[in-house]
């Protein structure tokens, strides 16, 4: 239902063989050595499903770049349509959820993709709507700090100026 961890037909086979090892040893015990071997067994399946989850960041290139894109569409098709209060009900299981994914999976894609948490994310993309809203459009500062969900024009501009180095009023009409 949610994506979380793909495996080749080789992986499966792996994973299938520490999942029987570790049946037998619970179905027979027959030594001092079970539970030692029990706890071997779920330690090298939990190793290789970490590394096939973090190797499908690497294999699923494509894939993982497409939903991004899809992320990315959503998010300005929110920011376009949305009213500004509805900016603090942006949640990583909300997107997550509309992409099909777990929000764990999806906030580690967005991590392994674009090196920023949801949070980060989010906040970059609404200050690169700020910056396209300052450059192609005439609306006032104050309608763009509530459009984007910020509390107020003083503090919208104050992060924008710690992200960009310049005021938004700078940046709307460049030397």
């Amino acid at each position: 239902m949610n994506e979380a961890l793909h495996l080749s037909d080789q992986e499966k086979e792996i994973v299938t063989d520490c999942i029987h090892k570790i049946k037998l040893e619970l179905e027979h015990p027959i030594d001092k050595h079970s539970k030692q071997l029990i706890v071997r067994n779920i330690e090298l399946l939990l190793d290789y499903c970490m590394r096939f989850y973090e190797r499908q960041f690497i294999t699923r290139n494509e894939v993982n770049k497409q939903i991004i894109e899809r992320f990315d569409k959503i998010l300005d098709s929110h920011f376009e349509t949305k009213p500004a209060q509805t900016f603090d009900m942006l949640s990583n299981e909300t997107y997550a959820g509309l992409l099909h994914l777990s929000s764990e999976y999806f906030n580690d894609l967005l991590k392994y993709e674009t090196g920023k948490s949801f949070k980060e994310y989010v906040q970059f993309k609404r200050f690169e709507k700020a910056k396209e809203w300052l450059t192609n459009t005439d609306k006032p500062l104050s309608q763009i700090t509530q459009e984007l969900g910020f509390q107020n024009p003083q503090y919208f501009s104050r992060l924008f100026k710690k992200i960009t180095g310049c005021s938004p009023n700078d940046f709307r009409m460049p030397n």
